[in-house]
């Protein structure tokens, strides 16, 4: 074993990571990235087809970022967010606030996914605290959501594997059965359907919207659990249901947000307006940590008053609006604007999803899903029940595996194979990962 390798398992505790498989499969030291490919020490490459945890947009070390964080990191590095400011600040909120829906008017900035969700759940609470309405103190999401793995965003998640063993640390909410039409929770198919689903969170909001603060949603895909990908049509009613039952609506653009679905935001495709938008992951395009709240003019005017009425939003982080980490998010921004990259995209997508379509009627292929340059395979046992594989098959990590071998990363999601590709993919290289991709599906099946 390699002698850093051995440091590693020495000293490093991996997140998601059962480290006593480690032993059997080490982690591999990764020494230099550009483009789509990480390096290792030996000089072996691998695609990064999941964008290094959803975040990397443009390809690694751009040389437009690059140079934005070299002349950022010369001038200011870091400074207190609270009675200080700084110019990349003032431009980054100024863009996002021209980018996202019109009604989003102000930014809050934290460090992460998780605290921008965080962020919006305690805005939300406190807004309602603010105008007298102190019983609205609950949050409604989908039993199959993922927001974070602090202790708000995990007491508004649905994956039971990721939060169970920290139920003492969490507060109660509602949970609506998630839209994964796949495995419809109202037993129906979707071009029959008229988006039922919502009728699990329609109930609770009829009964309990007195108590309801939020409602919180991945818009158009739930990433962590499963890439499920659900209808535009159905975050068009979960919109109309919260505006009509008077609770906020926080869409959580974590992993959707910067063109990932073929919008710059997800909630495009259904020309809905939030009361919060988070974001983080592809801000930097994957640089440097950074997230960031927004929410509207009428949300911040309830905190806005005399310091003695205690309106005030007692949250923040230390790394809040770090400099450097805005001087990257800029220059993604520019990268967007001057290399046209949500139009250049398009095509690929198209493609992405042919080649993933050649796989559906292998037999353990139970599901086909994509958007975007996001896409899903569904593996099961048995295609006609739709029966999962157990844990003690590790089909993805058998996959896993075999991708290594192909110089992809395959990364799974239980179950599901996917792929969550940067949008700078070449073609070349895009229609290798297909092509390497399909081979190791069939290579499992037979």
């Amino acid at each position: 074993m390699d002698k850093w390798i051995k440091k590693d398992l020495e000293y490093n505790w991996h997140p998601y990571t059962q480290m006593k498989d480690c032993l059997e499969f080490p982690p591999i030291m990764i020494e230099k990235a550009r483009g789509l490919k990480l390096y290792d020490r030996a000089g072996n490459f691998y695609y990064d087809t999941i964008s290094s945890w959803w975040c990397n947009i443009h390809g690694h070390n751009h040389p437009k970022i690059r140079a934005a964080i070299e002349r950022q990191a010369k001038l200011l590095d870091h400074v207190l967010f609270a009675g200080f400011t700084h110019k990349n600040a003032v431009l980054l909120a100024e863009k996002l606030v021209g980018i996202a829906p019109d009604n989003l008017k102000r930014v809050f900035f934290s460090d992460n996914g998780s605290t921008a969700v965080e962020t919006a759940l305690k805005m939300s609470l406190q807004y309602w605290y603010n105008t007298g309405k102190t019983e609205k103190s609950r949050f409604v999401s989908l039993d199959a959501g993922y927001h974070g793995d602090t202790a708000g965003a995990m007491s508004v998640g649905g994956v039971s594997l990721f939060n169970k063993p920290f139920a003492p640390l969490l507060f109660k909410s509602f949970r609506a059965a998630s839209p994964y039409c796949y495995r419809c929770p109202a037993g129906k198919k979707r071009d029959t359907c008229e988006i039922d689903c919502a009728g699990s969170l329609a109930a609770i909001l009829r009964e309990h919207s007195n108590k309801i603060a939020a409602l919180i949603l991945e818009p158009i895909v739930m990433a962590a659990g499963g890439m499920i990908i659900y209808p535009k049509e159905y975050l068009a009613k979960a919109a109309k249901l919260a505006q009509k039952y008077g609770v906020h609506l926080i869409l959580d653009e974590v992993a959707t947000g910067f063109g990932r679905t073929g919008r710059f935001f997800a909630c495009e495709h259904a020309g809905v307006k939030p009361d919060f938008m988070c974001l983080s992951k592809g801000i930097t395009s994957g640089t440097l940590p950074l997230g960031a709240t927004l929410t509207t003019e009428k949300i911040y005017r309830a905190f806005y008053g005399d310091y003695e009425k205690r309106r005030t939003f007692y949250h923040g982080h230390t790394y809040t609006a770090n400099p450097i980490a805005c001087a990257a998010a800029l220059a993604s921004l520019v990268i967007f604007e001057e290399d046209r990259t949500l139009a250049k995209a398009k095509a690929k997508a198209e493609s992405l999803r042919d080649g993933l379509e050649e796989l559906r009627d292998l037999p353990i292929v139970g599901d086909v899903r994509s958007i975007g340059m996001i896409g899903a395979l569904e593996l099961v046992k048995d295609k006609r029940r739709k029966t999962a594989f157990g844990l003690k098959e590790r089909i993805g990590l058998r996959i896993y595996k075999a991708g290594l071998g192909r110089r992809l990363i395959l990364r799974p999601l239980g179950n599901i194979t996917y792929l969550f590709l940067p949008l700078s993919v070449g073609k070349k290289e895009l229609e290798y990962i297909l092509d390497n991709t399909c081979k190791i599906i069939r290579s499992v099946v037979y």
